[in-house]
């Protein structure tokens, strides 16, 4: 466990950081675009090459603290004049013997959102390859891809009182209070929880409180506006000779952290909160993945919305392979076969064919009955971190669409969203498209085939008139009955502007 961090210690290392220019562009510059994403994959030998025989405070900085390399004292004085070697000793971060030897890394993470753009520095435990070895499975993960997918994904809209479930490192809890008043961050690991407290002093933000403990048991009783989770959900073998890692295992059998979760989370969401997690969930006895994602959020006592997209799923083999990778047991080394093995059995014992990943987007209603019910696939890559913003606009088009009727629809005014485009593919030789396709730069990405009078419908939101006059217009001009075509369109309307394909004007 890291010892408590010093407020001035921490304020003395980050100014240090920001005068060496101890960025995450700086750094990538210094490295070369191939070594700095082999970084990722674990191998730090390119970034050294790249550094060369630099000893200027960015690249000493760089091997210490992002490459985990040991640097000499007299250097790392030099590059942190006022922390020295003795403040990172202080701080749990480094050991002074013959050589300054990195006990965690320190690396720079940009983020954008509706607020701005910015960058923390987030500590955390020393990866594989740092450690040249398997992982400790106490060890506290750093800033991998399913965080920023998280942290991504949280809605920019203000709240009162927010919670992080399984802080880890605290990226959630940062990202949180970036429109959060305060933030609770929880975990069952002290030395994650040491992290958390690091990080928000390192990175100046106040307002995060920790506990210790499991799951909803540090905060039973409460309430919170907003609560997000990258719980620890991968599905590991309950077998002694499996490591057990905390950032990743939540000691349960197969998918059971999410449903415990889901199940649990309606008793700690005042009313219109918003809860935001990843998570896995099996393909087991035949039963879809998502329908039993349906069933647990039917088993809360609690009605909620829910709103859960598969991202990706792979086939037993692939998830095992994966997780056994990520622990830092590589294939071809000494016991991979026997763990991948160890997954497959457990997955058998359940007749799992398919593992699913994804996103889940809990509320608890402000008031009546649950009235989102969304459990789709959406599997195609995306880009961007703008999902959250996305998801907000999202919500609001279906609270507004939700009090509205048919009549209503037709006499509100749409507008075409400036990320969507058509395309339209003809057949050689012939005027009419055989294939017209909306698609959508931001959000999911979704591409969505539709028809020549949805396609006529869309092209004429300009935020002028209201969507059923467009709808009788077009109605005249294809020959075809008015309130048949308005019976066809407006229900597509209300997709496409909950989708965000169309937007109120």
């Amino acid at each position: 466990m890291l010892p408590e961090p010093d407020p001035s210690l921490c304020r003395a290392l980050a100014d240090d950081l920001r005068n060496a220019g101890f960025s995450a562009e700086a750094l990538r510059s210094a490295f070369g675009d191939a070594a700095d994403d082999a970084i990722a994959r674990g191998l730090r030998a390119p970034a050294d090459r790249a550094l060369g025989a630099r000893s200027d405070a960015l690249a000493v900085l760089g091997r210490l603290l992002v490459l985990g390399m040991p640097q000499a004292e007299a250097s790392v004085t030099r590059a942190l004049p006022r922390t020295g070697a003795a403040g990172l000793a202080a701080l749990g971060l480094a050991s002074i013997g013959d050589e300054v030897r990195p006990l965690a890394v320190v690396r720079p993470q940009s983020y954008a959102d509706a607020d701005g753009a910015g960058q923390w520095w987030i500590a955390s435990d020393l990866d594989e390859a740092a450690l040249g070895g398997p992982l400790p499975e106490d060890h506290v993960l750093g800033v991998g891809g399913a965080s920023l997918t998280l942290a991504s994904l949280q809605l920019p809209t203000p709240a009162a009182r927010g919670l992080d479930i399984g802080a880890g490192c605290g990226i959630q809890a940062l990202r949180a209070r970036r429109s959060v008043t305060r933030v609770t961050a929880t975990d069952i690991s002290a030395r994650a929880l040491s992290f958390t407290r690091l990080n928000a002093l390192l990175n100046g933000v106040d307002g995060i409180d920790v506990r210790l403990g499991s799951l909803f048991a540090p905060v039973a009783g409460e309430e919170f506006d907003r609560i997000v989770s990258n719980p620890p959900f991968v599905i590991t073998p309950r077998v002694g000779d499996v490591p057990a890692y905390e950032y990743r295992d939540g000691g349960m059998e197969g998918d059971d952290v999410v449903a415990a979760f889901v199940r649990g989370v309606g008793a700690h969401l005042a009313p219109g909160g918003v809860a935001q997690l990843l998570g896995n969930w099996e393909t087991r006895g035949g039963i879809d993945g998502l329908a039993r994602v349906r069933a647990w959020v039917a088993e809360s006592p609690v009605p909620l919305d829910a709103w859960v997209v598969e991202r990706e799923s792979l086939d037993p083999l692939s998830y095992a392979e994966l997780w056994v990778r990520d622990g830092g047991t590589l294939p071809g080394t000494p016991g991979f076969a026997r763990l991948v093995d160890a997954w497959l059995d457990d997955f058998g014992s359940r007749t799992v064919t398919e593992v699913g990943f994804g996103y889940l987007l809990l509320r608890r209603p402000a008031a009546g009955a649950p009235t989102l019910s969304r459990f789709e696939k959406l599997h195609q890559s995306l880009s961007g971190d703008s999902l959250g913003a996305h998801l907000a606009d999202a919500l609001a088009a279906h609270d507004r669409l939700v009090r509205l009727d048919d009549a209503g629809v037709a006499a509100s005014v749409f507008v075409v969203a400036p990320d969507v485009t058509e395309a339209r593919h003809h057949v050689p030789g012939q005027e009419d498209p055989t294939v017209i396709e909306l698609r959508q730069g931001g959000g999911f990405g979704r591409a969505l085939g539709v028809d020549p009078g949805l396609a006529a419908l869309v092209g004429a939101c300009d935020g002028d008139l209201p969507a059923g006059t467009l709808i009788d217009a077009i109605a005249q001009l294809m020959e075809v009955d008015a309130a048949r075509l308005r019976a066809d369109l407006l229900p597509r309307v209300r997709e496409l502007a909950f989708t965000g394909f169309l937007r109120f004007a």
